[in-house]
């Protein structure tokens, strides 16, 4: 800790204390996830979390398509519709893991700001 931050904490009352204190708690993997299905565009996190189940499976199909196809072209092709399917899937896990990432970054950004302001009204 820095002088700074012992400053801080040294102003604030314990009721202060302890919601700071919830709010610096670590989160898991599945209550960021959780966090993320929700607010403002929690029913686009929603449509592209059901998008990423459906390219998944679609994804184990057409790898077990690829590994039991009769064909070297059907092989090719199922085979290219796996590596396509993929991308897209690492193009949705980004985006979802992107928005798990801003709202930790807006939490951080609301912590700080709850101590400005605490401290504002101590001085």
């Amino acid at each position: 800790m820095t002088h700074t931050d012992d400053t801080i904490r040294g102003a604030l009352s314990a009721d202060d204390r302890a919601f700071l204190d919830n709010l610096e708690s670590e989160r898991g993997l599945f209550t960021q996830i959780g966090d993320s299905l929700g607010g403002t565009l929690g029913g686009w996190a929603k449509l592209v979390f059901a998008i990423a189940v459906l390219l998944g499976a679609f994804m184990l199909y057409a790898a077990y398509l690829t590994l039991t196809a009769d064909t070297y072209e059907a092989a090719l092709g199922w085979g290219m519709a796996l590596i396509g399917t993929l991308i897209l899937q690492g193009f949705v896990k980004e985006w979802l893991f992107a928005r798990m990432n801003m709202l930790t970054v807006l939490r951080e950004v609301k912590r700080l700001q709850v101590q400005v302001a605490m401290l504002s009204e101590r001085d």
